[in-house]
């Protein structure tokens, strides 16, 4: 065990040998730290916060009660095999939140970014790739084998299928549930998602000029309505506004190989 001397840790809390405990790290009571686990400088475990596995948790990332990160990943074929969690730095992790490590049949590391919000009762499953300022609401649940783009949001009680993409920038309304991939800058919708346009508030919040956000628009319409295959929509949509880095995103997206189908518009018939 190394526990830096500037860090301090309740009596009732029990950290196991083995375990590396960062500069000024505050661990409050009855909290379990295991012996694989490193917690990097000015991390902070308010009580009652497990945290099991070969699991690294970045600088100044805090953590409340009733977590439980890193313990084996809800995989039936999982066997004991040595697998891996990474959390960045800056993250805070509410209550009840549950984070699973990688799996053999997957990548074997569960990752989340930087500075992310995991609220109350939020679920990141095993293998999951989640961006940097991702925000889980309220029992939102990200299933095995998801990659979530930087920027997400995923609203309150909603899930996301196994093997599913989200891109960089798009948000999940509440209560959905998402089967299919989601384009960068998307926004979900719906019990049964279906894509109900754009994230525009999310870009304009980013400060995203207003030509980009424009262009981004037309080209919406271009790659979802018309003729021909949507990949071939796609590709004269990349043609058309090929200096715009959101169209870029979003054709690059579309391009790429997924397990998945993509969400669409809802159709008017």
């Amino acid at each position: 065990m190394s526990v830096d001397t500037t860090a301090t840790i309740h009596a009732s809390t029990v950290v196991e040998d083995g375990a590396i405990i960062g500069a000024n790290c505050k661990i409050g009571p009855f909290c379990h730290v295991g012996p694989n686990v490193t917690l990097g400088e000015n991390v902070e475990l308010f009580s009652h916060v497990v945290i099991a596995g070969y699991t690294k948790i970045g600088a100044s990332t805090r953590i409340w009660p009733h977590a439980s990160v890193g313990h084996q990943p809800q995989d039936l074929k999982y066997a004991g095999e040595q697998t891996y969690l990474e959390i960045g730095e800056n993250c805070m992790i509410r209550e009840g939140v549950t984070v699973n490590p990688g799996t053999k049949g997957g990548t074997g590391t569960t990752r989340i970014g930087d500075n992310c919000l995991l609220m109350l009762g939020s679920h990141i499953g095993h293998d999951a790739q989640v961006g940097d300022r991702v925000v889980l609401a309220n029992h939102a649940s990200v299933a095995g084998h998801v990659t979530i783009g930087d920027d997400v949001i995923i609203g309150a009680l909603s899930g996301v299928h196994q093997f599913v993409n989200v891109g960089k920038g798009a948000i999940i309304g509440g209560l959905a549930a998402v089967v299919a991939d989601v384009i960068p800058y998307g926004m979900a919708l719906s019990e049964r998602a279906n894509l109900g346009g754009l994230n525009l508030i999310g870009l304009k919040r980013r400060g995203v000029d207003k030509a980009m956000i424009n262009g981004l628009r037309a080209s919406f319409s271009e790659i979802f309505d018309g003729g021909g295959t949507l990949k071939e929509r796609a590709q004269k949509a990349r043609d058309k506004h090929g200096d715009n880095e959101l169209v870029c995103d979003i054709v690059d997206f579309l391009l790429a190989d997924s397990a998945r189908s993509f969400l669409l518009p809802k159709s008017d018939e």
